[in-house]
């Protein structure tokens, strides 16, 4: 049926479902589809979208069956669902919907239509109407989480019959089967292991829904919530019986339970509130700090303890700190806390309020309802002035103690009553009042000026000043709204006559005698105050114009008032010749108005005025479409936009606002940058958005705040792809750069959508023609390397570099050249060819056969890499994990300084007292004094330093020393040492310089004292960084590269690996061994679980107790443990014998001169042995010579061994025999030495070349790549971990740049090795080499092999040469061939994050030094290190004094004769 009816374009009734439905397409929604029930009385009930764009045609159809109607537009033909009841969820949401078609299935819980619903015919299984929803109620509908299979009834309404049988469901807890008794249901709450776990973050309770589910459906059709509770979570009476639930307290037990019967009568079960023990309100509580006092407090029911439990006590919680006081229990109603002194830090609070609780047998809260405190306090704090003493709390009974000058109790006042002024006496009055501030201190003199005197004993009661108060001789009159006792008093001025001009501020409090009389210090004066201009003269009837009215003497006086007219303009600020304010809107609509200012009672008379004009309007904009980033032009137009002043726009979404500029060009046009759309960038959407709200912020113009005649759109955000994985893309000169992405051209209707791209290529900018998917940028006239930059809308993305190669253009005769040499070069190939044809049977199958092997050693060395890597990850997991309980062993900041400043050398004279004989120890000191003095003269000790190093003699370990010890002297004094060490470099870099040196070798060696003094420098500075930093990511590479390396082989002798990162200490063969687990007796008590740790069965005896070691001590610093060169392995068998294992004793195998070190594998000790370290045993064997043992008196040694007797005396005879290093007999473990003549390449083992294992070498790069990659990550961050970047290297590079600057080098690539020589590789290529330097740990050789090759690929990494590798490289420059580039770029992003960090000031400096000095101020010796230093004195002496005195600025600071002076005292005959 097709009718026709108003306001309709097109009508469609479905009668499928007994009554017509109509389906109108209306003028409303041109595009979508509004579903109505029947024409009269129409209810909307849905809105469909149906198609994209355009007004929908009146012809429409249903499909045969009904279930779909076809509906069109002029480009698009839709098929629309009749009805969409899935989408409703539950029973209310269904039939609450109104979609006529839609019902609740009940028992397969769904909205569906009736004949799609299983036995919909049957009575409740089918409802339509909102009454026949599913109800349920439940009782008990709460039990206790400590009752367990209670009969539940479940009161069911609309349920149909349930002869299927139902299922009860509490959430994931527990599933049972119900049982149907009429309309109830009967089930049982869960079992004990069921009940869910109810802490006391939680709260005391815990919802679960309880479900019916049919088991004829399988689906849950009907749910209610039930409640678990849990009254022991409560641990005071008041919470326990005030809850909801059934919850008893028990009084004398101090617990809450459900169950009565568990807290009888005489335990004190408690019901009501009223019977809670408590303590009640009590007045203030007041205490004076160390007074020592009583706290007496009212309670009620108070129990008594019984027989074994404990008394009364107060707690009071001071400042974070608990201070427990015993308590007295006088009755049920009374307690008091006896008598104690309290304090608490700081004079900056007089009172603290302090948290007070009472408990009883140790920590038995008696409840405080009422949140009683006690309030302590001082009488002197924040009150230095008499009049602030007497205004005090009176309850405090503080006072003036006159002679003391200060506030305190009576009791601390010495006693003459004459000195202690309280305010309750006749004669408290303050004297000697005191005038500190005024404001304002100029003023109209028509009077109304509000004064503000600000000061001391400024009375205590209003009357006490108020009628004595006057302003440069103009009576002021007090008021008592701005009246502070004591310390403020605001008065109002009167009217001054013109003779008055200027005066003191003067007062009396209560009497005008000279003791109770004050005058300022400041004077105030009258001012005539005038208007000469305002601008804008005009603006908007809607205000919010900023006016700027200008003049003479404006900011006079306390109060102004701007009228425009009889609207007032809100004041903003008032400078001398400003006042500024804002207008508020007109009510007389478009006017002229005169301006009145008013300061005070003054009103300035000057004929100023001001135009209300007509409010701006929009008319249009364009383009109305922006994407989601906004920014993009939008051009406007309207009217009287010129009188705005700081137009904006506005676009709001998702509650989010966005506002950006605009600027106005005339009175009818401006320019705006659209404001970006609040849309997550994360979930960026695909589709376009409207704002909900699209305007302008015009002044207070509220019309245009949100405008409704624009459908502004939002497109999403262009997206552009990188170039390639490696972020390269190489092109020939001339070629186009193509940038690929989407959403390049917004999709906006009529296609005429432009973006304004920029596209950048190094600094250029380049021609760019945009498709939907790509940009096309000719590329500008460029050669090489360029970062490729994108912007438009406010966004910036690059794509990656683009390398564009130079082009070679070729002469005619090159051109003849090379076509001549290619026709010779064609002869040549045929000619080969033909060779080649038949040789290729022949290497076809040597090619297969070498394929195979290529492919076989490829899936070797994939599987070894990725069986180690997963190991290794597991391994360091744990041992990272071990490390957060325990800490990174982190050396003392003196123990890492010395060994950086004094490597090698353990106890240095600077740790120690200085040693001189007691006849000169005075006189020494004397001189060391006076020595110091000099050195901290910098004239003197850049003289010294200089003259040292021009000494030929003066070696380079001299140099280092001195540089040490100077720093070590100056630890104290850390901004003067800095200002040396510039000094001494700016000198080096002139001297390099000078000497046409390549720039790029300063700072490369340590050649001079200031190079290790630069090294010291960021020693000491960097110590913070270390430890909060970097030091974890070291500290775990240096653990993944031991555990790694002790994973496979290592030999003890030549100290080689099969899992190396060195070529040098590789074991290039193959060694067979299996990776055994021993359990180990922990030495710390016997009868704790053995411990497993994991060896190999190649292990010396030693490398096991190393592990060992390690294993049981993996939480303890290294110089903490035994060492294993003190203890003796113990293996114990399971028949109870036991045997010292060693490395060398009878039974050790010696061929051919060669003597093998005895491993596991030697003693044949199985998988899953017992084995202990215990104490070295020296016995009878540990003497017997090997020399004198023949073979067969080994076999008896032998028979020994397998002695079964008591552990403790086989113990004492297990053979051992000390090598004889004169018999040439040569040691050997698992390689024989390659230096020996008779060991060849072939006896190594296996027949492969030997090279082959260099793979192995990747397998470990790759297996510890991660670790490497976090170090290098962590050290070149100028952000890591929340860590900012150390003060001293901004400050340092800085500096660099700074000498660089003015010597005009601005070579980059000397730059940046300068800043790589002075930080990586004077100091953090130290560091990783010698991690043992910052940790207390011990290195061994492979490990400290490997960490050298890490430490080569940092200072390549810093390089700015390239390194051009072949298969001749060292293999250690190879392994990280791949990764150098990157890290190159790390390093550029580091020192160019730097540069443009803002400078560090001097002052700023300065600060942070001498916060560093005062750190570490003792930390050194300083009388040795000088007594140190002066022994270059003494070798240079003459030297030294001849420089000083060929120095001007030396010989007028006498510098020379004061040495003189040193030398003398230090003279060992003086």
């Amino acid at each position: 049926m097709i009718t026709r009816s108003r306001g309709t374009k097109a009508v469609l009734a479905n009668t499928a479902v007994n009554k017509p439905l109509p389906w109108l397409s209306g003028w409303r929604a041109q595009n979508e589809i509004r579903v109505d029930g029947t024409t009269k009385n129409t209810l909307e009930y849905e809105i469909v979208q149906v198609v994209d764009t355009g007004p929908i045609l009146r012809d429409m159809a249903f499909s045969m069956d009904h279930e779909h109607l076809y509906i069109m537009s002029e480009k698009q033909l839709t098929r629309v669902p009749v009805e969409s009841c899935s989408q409703h969820e539950t029973c209310s949401e269904c039939l609450g919907s109104g979609d006529p078609h839609c019902g609740w299935c009940v028992l397969h819980n769904t909205c569906t239509r009736k004949e799609r619903c299983e036995r919909s015919s049957e009575p409740r299984r089918f409802a339509s109407e909102m009454k026949q929803c599913v109800r349920l109620t439940v009782h008990p509908n709460n039990i206790s989480v400590s009752q367990y299979n209670v009969l539940l009834v479940l009161e069911t309404y609309n349920v149909p019959e349930l002869s299927a049988g139902v299922n009860c469901t509490f959430e994931d807890l527990s599933e049972m089967d119900g049982l149907v008794v009429g309309s109830q249901i009967q089930c049982i709450s869960p079992a004990a292991k069921e009940v869910p776990q109810i802490i006391t973050e939680n709260g005391d309770h815990h919802i679960v829904q309880l479900q019916l589910k049919s088991k004829e459906t399988g689906m849950t059709f009907a749910s209610t919530s039930f409640v678990f509770y849990n009254c022991s979570v409560h641990n005071s009476c008041l919470s326990c019986v005030e809850s909801p639930y059934r919850c008893h307290w028990c009084k004398y037990r101090h617990v809450c339970t459900h169950d009565p019967s568990s807290c009888s009568f005489q335990e004190g079960r408690v019901k009501m509130p009223e019977d809670c023990p408590q303590l009640l309100q009590a007045e203030k509580i007041l205490v004076p700090v160390e007074v020592i006092k009583p706290i007496t407090l009212k309670a009620k029911n108070l129990p008594q303890p019984q027989s074994g439990q404990r008394g009364y006590e107060c707690i009071l919680s001071i400042q974070g700190s608990e201070q427990r006081v015993p308590a007295l229990r006088f009755n049920s109603s009374s307690v008091q806390c006896q008598n104690t002194s309290y304090s608490y830090e700081g004079m900056e609070i007089n009172s603290l309020p302090v948290e007070l609780t009472v408990v009883w047998n140790g920590n038995f809260n008696i409840d405080n309802p009422a949140q009683n405190k006690v309030h302590l306090y001082k009488c002197g704090a924040m009150r230095d002035s008499c009049g602030l003493c007497l205004k005090a709390d009176p309850d405090f009974e503080c006072g003036w103690c006159q002679g003391q000058n200060q506030c305190t109790l009576k009791q601390h006042c010495p006693a003459q009553d004459s000195q202690w002024l309280e305010l309750s006496s006749t004669k408290g009055k303050c004297t000697n009042p005191k005038i500190t501030d005024i404001n304002p201190v100029t003023g109209p003199r028509e009077g109304g000026t509000r004064v503000t005197i600000r000061g001391e004993n400024l009375g205590l009661e209003f009357q006490d000043i108020s009628s004595h108060v006057k302003v440069a001789g103009v009576e002021c009159k007090p008021l008592v709204e701005g009246y502070i006792p004591a310390e403020q008093i605001v008065c109002e001025m009167g009217e001054a006559k013109p003779s008055q001009h200027a005066g003191f501020v003067e007062i009396c409090v209560t009497e005008c005698k000279p003791e109770f009389m004050a005058r300022s210090s400041q004077l105030y004066y009258f001012m005539t105050l005038t208007l000469s201009d305002l601008k804008p003269k005009r603006g908007p009837v809607s205000g919010g114009t900023q006016v700027t009215i200008t003049g003479n003497n404006l900011n006079a006086g306390s109060n102004v008032i701007v009228t425009f007219g009889r609207q007032p303009c809100l004041f903003y600020r008032r400078s001398t010749k400003h006042i500024v304010c804002n207008t508020t809107a007109s009510y007389e609509g478009f006017e002229k108005v005169k301006v009145s200012v008013r300061v005070d009672k003054a009103k300035i008379h000057q004929e100023l005025h001001y135009e209300y004009v007509e409010d701006p309007t929009i008319l249009r904009i364009e383009p109305e479409w922006s994407i989601f980033s906004g920014n993009t032009p939008i051009a406007v137009w309207g009217t009287h936009l010129d009188l705005i002043q700081n137009p904006q726009i506005r676009a709001k979404h998702g509650g989010k606002e966005h506002v950006n500029n605009c600027e106005v060009q005339n009175s009818t046009e401006m320019t705006c940058q659209a404001p970006a759309l609040a849309v997550d960038p994360n979930h960026q959407s695909e589709l376009a958005e409207r704002p909900e709200e699209f305007g302008f912020i015009l002044d207070n113009v509220q019309s245009l705040l949100i405008l409704n005649k624009t459908n502004f759109t939002y497109y999403p955000n262009p997206i552009f792809e990188v170039f390639n994985p490696s972020g390269i893309l190489e092109l020939k000169p001339g070629s186009p750069i193509i940038l690929k992405g989407r959403n390049l051209i917004p999709p906006v209707a009529g296609g005429n959508a432009k973006l304004n791209y920029t596209v950048l290529v190094g600094e250029k900018p380049c021609a760019v023609t945009v498709s939907d998917v790509q940009l096309l940028c000719e590329s500008p006239n460029l050669i090489g390397r360029h970062k490729v930059m994108a912007r438009v809308g406010g966004m910036e993305f690059s794509p990656g570099m683009v390398y564009i190669s130079p082009d070679s253009p070729l002469s005619l005769p090159a051109i003849v050249s090379i076509a001549v040499a290619g026709g010779l070069l064609i002869i040549f190939i045929v000619a080969v060819l033909i060779a080649y044809k038949r040789k290729s049977r022949e290497s076809d199958l040597t090619l297969k056969r070498l394929q195979m092997q290529m492919d076989n050693l490829e899936s070797r060395v994939a599987l070894e890499c990725k069986e180690a890597f997963a190991e290794l990850q597991t391994d360091i997991h744990e041992l990272t994990s071990d490390l957060d309980g325990a800490g990174i062993p982190f050396l003392d900041y003196r123990t890492y300084t010395m060994r950086v400043l004094f490597p090698g050398i353990e106890d240095h004279p600077v740790l120690r007292d200085l040693e001189v004989p007691g006849y000169r120890q005075e006189r020494v000191e004397k001189g060391l004094k006076l020595f110091a003095q000099l050195i901290n003269n910098k004239v003197f000790l850049l003289s010294f330093i200089r003259t040292l190093e021009s000494q030929r003699s003066f070696s380079m370990r001299d140099r280092g020393n001195v540089a040490s010890l100077i720093m070590t002297v100056l630890q104290s004094k850390l901004e003067y040492a800095t200002d040396v060490l510039k000094q001494l470099l700016a000198d080096l870099i002139d001297k390099n310089l000078e000497s046409k040196n390549h720039p790029k070798l300063l700072l490369r060696r340590t050649e001079s004292v200031a190079e290790k003094m630069l090294t010291n420098w960021f020693t000491f500075l960097l110590y913070k960084f270390l430890k909060e930093c970097a030091g974890e990511p070291l500290f775990s590479l240096f653990c993944a590269i031991k555990q790694q390396m002790e994973k496979g082989p290592i030999d003890s002798i030549t100290g080689e690996a099969r899992y190396s990162l060195s070529e040098d200490k590789l074991i290039r063969q193959q060694i067979d061994y299996k990776t055994l687990v021993l359990s180990c007796v922990n030495p710390d008590n016997v009868n704790s679980p053995e411990i497993p740790v994991k060896i190999l069965n190649c292990d010396t005896i030693t490398q096991v107790k190393e592990k060992i070691l390690d294993a049981i001590f993996k939480n303890v610093p290294c110089s903490h443990r035994p060492k294993a060169a003190d203890m003796d392995l113990e293996w114990r068998q399971a028949s109870g014998a036991r045997m010292i294992l060693q490395d060398e004793d009878i039974t050790t195998k010696i061929e051919n001169d060669w003597k093998r070190l005895n491993t596991l594998a030697h003693y044949q000790v199985p998988d899953g042995s017992v084995v202990a370290l215990v104490s070295k045993q020296v016995t009878a064997y540990n003497a017997v010579n090997n020399s004198t043992v023949s073979r067969t008196s080994a076999s008896k040694y032998e028979n020994m061994i397998r002695y079964t007797g008591s552990p403790d005396s086989l113990r004492s005879r297990t053979p051992m025999i000390t090598p004889d290093l004169e018999s040439g007999v040569k040691m050997w473990h698992l390689v024989k030495n390659h230096e020996h003549g008779d060991q060849k390449e072939g006896d190594r083992g296996s027949k492969m070349v030997s090279e082959i294992y260099l793979t192995r070498l990747l397998a470990t790069k790759g297996t510890l790549q991660k670790f490497v990659d976090d170090l290098f990550e962590t050290i070149f961050s100028t952000a890591h971990r929340g860590s900012a970047l150390p003060l001293a290297i901004k400050y340092m590079f800085d500096f660099l740049d700074e000498q660089a600057d003015k010597h005009n080098i601005h070579d980059p690539h000397v730059r940046h090795t300068w800043k790589s020589n002075c930080l990586p590789l004077r100091f953090w290529v130290n560091m990783i080499k010698n991690p043992q330097f910052v940790f207390d740990i011990h290195k061994n050789s492979i490990t400290d092999a490997c960490l050298s090759v890490v430490a080569q690929t940092f200072m390549d990494s810093c390089s700015t040469s390239e390194h051009r590798l072949g298969k001749d490289s060292p293999s250690n420059k190879l392994l990280y061939a791949k990764d150098i580039p990157s890290y190159k770029n790390w390093v550029e992003r580091y020192y160019s994050d730097i540069a443009k960090m803002p400078a560090i000031s001097d002052q700023d400096m300065n600060a942070y030094l001498a916060e560093q000095s005062r750190m570490h101020m003792n930390e050194f010796n300083t009388m040795s290190a000088l007594s140190e230093i002066y022994s270059y004195v003494g070798k240079y002496s003459e030297e030294i004094l001849g420089a000083l005195d060929q120095d001007d600025q030396a010989g007028k600071q006498k510098l020379a004769y004061k040495l003189e002076q040193v030398i003398t005292l230090m003279s060992i005959d003086s």
